[in-house]
């Protein structure tokens, strides 16, 4: 049996004891019977109006708890929704006051959870807060009443760490960038005058709004001073240029130059005040020395005239240039003359450089051909012979490619330009093609004279003998055979017993052997001939040829060079009269075929002109 039950059971047997002892009063006192009702029903009511007293209390009490179970589970359920967790599981089987304690307690702990988070996020908006009015961003995307969930809470703190980072960096952006205006603003001697710019350089860093509009703004700023720069740079070098070109002109003296050189260097705003009162002062001299001025010019205009390849033509179309009037008018338009030739190379400057290198390349062409043909470059030391070769033999090749690439950009320029591209008023291929017509012509004329030499040496070796010429051969000292030194010995001697109307001349050469008396070919006496000096030219093969018919004649008669005896008047008038029928005739071939080439050499230059 519980206690409570006990203890009802005790009240009872109290309660029954106490009316048994007012019963006895009762008795003992007298009081009737209707009073004794009376009484007894005063007791049972205020026995029965303090149960039900006590029990209007407990019925109290149980509906207080059931309130409380409900408000509590409802609250506990909301709390469950904003935090986003699973329900709780209430227990069966126990009484009202457990179960209200059990819903309380999880309460309690979902309550401490949501202040949690929601301190959690109170302090991560006041840094989202802070970094949004720095950097001029928009506020993280999350309700500040509404209870965050744990994932939330990481992307939020993720996003605090990134806008960090995205500060730092643009904080160090920011202040490189004010170092640079900083820099600039110097170097152009400028002082802050809007009030960005004012608040870029003035303020504190920690205080400026480190958008991204701010900081594409401080770009700008510094493209602009770049640019101020650039064009104050610009103007001081153009100022510059012009100041060295009047000082050449007027021909300023060192000492003043030099006086000014502090101003030829650096671009400060001071700088360009300098060199724009300069350049003024020396344009008001320049009109007072016009005369000097104008020659220089001018001949600055003949190197561009130069450069430009301007043929006379075109030299004459610019009469200002032979004008002796000297005037400001006149001044201007050799400036501007200058200008614009200066101009038109710039535009054409790779097409002119190219045709110079095909120049620079033909003349060393043309130098190489020419040594080519010079009989010394045999006894040139050190392999200069195999370097010429090979250097013509490079520039053959690369002249006409050369040539080729000059084709295709000129074609491009004259279809953009719409116009022909002259060199010295003539078309540049045809430039190109006359050079080689007039290299091909001269390599003819030359090949005609070496011919009429060759053919004046055959009548001269016909008329009077035959030039015998010995190679010089290099030898090293002490490096002669005795045998090589024998033979010499021999022919030396045998060249000694000539007649006394032969003539000898020795040299490093050869050795020439002349004699008035006609001889026969080498064939009329193979028998009796003379041993000739070792490496000896061969006697030509046309003379060979023509000298056959003479051989009946000259029978029994000696050798060239070998000793002879006086020839009879009758045999000599007889040679005489061949060798000169025979000379005549060759001379009168060798004339007309002259006459042929140089007709066609003239017909070629006439083309070309």
């Amino acid at each position: 049996m519980r206690k409570s039950e006990v203890l009802a059971a005790e009240a009872v047997s109290c309660l029954n004891k106490a009316l048994c002892h007012l019963k006895d009063i009762w008795e003992e006192i007298g009081i009737p019977e209707d009073q004794r009702l009376q009484r007894c029903n005063v007791v049972k009511n205020h026995i029965k109006s303090l149960l039900d007293m006590m029990i209007k209390e407990e019925e109290s009490l149980r509906k207080r708890l059931l309130s409380s179970i409900q408000t509590c589970r409802a609250e506990m359920e909301k709390l469950y929704l904003e935090l986003q967790l699973p329900v709780f599981e209430e227990e069966r089987g126990i009484t009202m006051l457990q179960q209200e304690k059990n819903i309380r307690t999880q309460m309690e702990a979902l309550m401490k959870e949501k202040t949690n988070r929601m301190q959690q996020l109170k302090v991560l908006l006041e840094q989202d807060q802070d970094l949004c009015d720095i950097l001029c961003s928009m506020p993280y995307g999350i309700a500040p009443d509404s209870v965050p969930t744990p994932e939330q809470l990481e992307n939020f703190r993720e996003h605090i760490n990134n806008q960090n980072t995205e500060k730092a960096k643009r904080h160090a952006e920011f202040k490189e960038l004010k170092k640079q205006i900083i820099l600039y603003m110097d170097e152009l001697d400028q002082i802050p005058e809007t009030s960005f710019e004012k608040d870029v350089i003035c303020e504190d860093e920690d205080s400026f709004c480190l958008s991204r509009d701010n900081i594409t703004s401080l770009k700008l700023l510094i493209c602009q001073l770049e640019e101020r720069k650039t064009e104050n740079e610009a103007m001081c070098e153009s100022h510059r240029e012009k100041i060295q070109q009047l000082w050449d002109r007027l021909q300023v003296p060192q000492e003043e130059r030099e006086a000014f050189n502090e101003h030829m260097v650096t671009s400060r705003k001071r700088n360009l005040e300098a060199l724009q009162a300069e350049v003024q002062r020396l344009e008001e001299l320049k009109l007072l020395n016009i005369h000097n001025v104008t020659d220089a010019i001018r001949s600055e205009i003949a190197v561009f005239w130069e450069k430009c390849f301007y043929s006379t033509d075109q030299r004459q179309d610019f009469a200002a240039y032979f004008s002796e009037d000297f005037t400001e008018e006149l001044l201007s338009l050799h400036d501007a003359e200058l200008e614009c030739l200066k101009q038109h190379y710039e535009d054409h400057k790779e097409l002119f450089d190219g045709v110079h290198q095909w120049e620079e390349s033909w003349t060393h062409f043309l130098d190489l051909e020419k040594k080519a043909t010079d009989p010394t470059r045999f006894t040139n030391r050190g392999g200069n012979l195999l370097k010429e070769e090979k250097q013509r033999s490079e520039l053959h090749k690369s002249l006409p490619k050369l040539e080729k690439k000059l084709k295709a950009q000129i074609d491009a320029w004259e279809a953009e330009q719409g116009r022909e591209f002259l060199i010295n008023g003539q078309k540049f291929l045809q430039y190109v093609d006359d050079q080689w017509e007039l290299h091909r012509i001269e390599k003819e004329k030359e090949k005609l004279e070496r011919h009429l030499k060759k053919s004046k040496q055959t009548e001269e070796d016909m008329l009077y003998g035959t030039a015998v010429r010995t190679p010089t051969k290099r030898r090293f000292l002490g490096s002669a055979t005795p045998n090589k030194s024998r033979k010499m010995c021999n022919a030396t001697s045998s060249i000694s017993s000539a007649t006394s109307n032969s003539t000898m001349r020795s040299g490093f050469s050869g050795t020439v052997c002349r004699s008035p008396v006609p001889r026969p070919p080498l064939s009329a006496n193979k028998g009796s001939a003379a041993r000739t000096p070792v490496g000896s030219k061969p006697p030509h093969p046309r003379l060979q040829g023509c000298n056959k018919e003479n051989e009946a004649q000259m029978k029994g008669s000696p050798v060239i060079g070998a000793l002879v005896t006086r020839a009879s008047p009758k045999c000599n008038t007889s040679l005489t009269s061949v060798a000169s029928t025979y000379s005549q005739f060759v001379v009168k071939k060798l004339h007309n075929v002259a006459q042929v080439q140089n007709s066609t050499l003239q017909n070629s230059l006439m083309r070309i002109t």
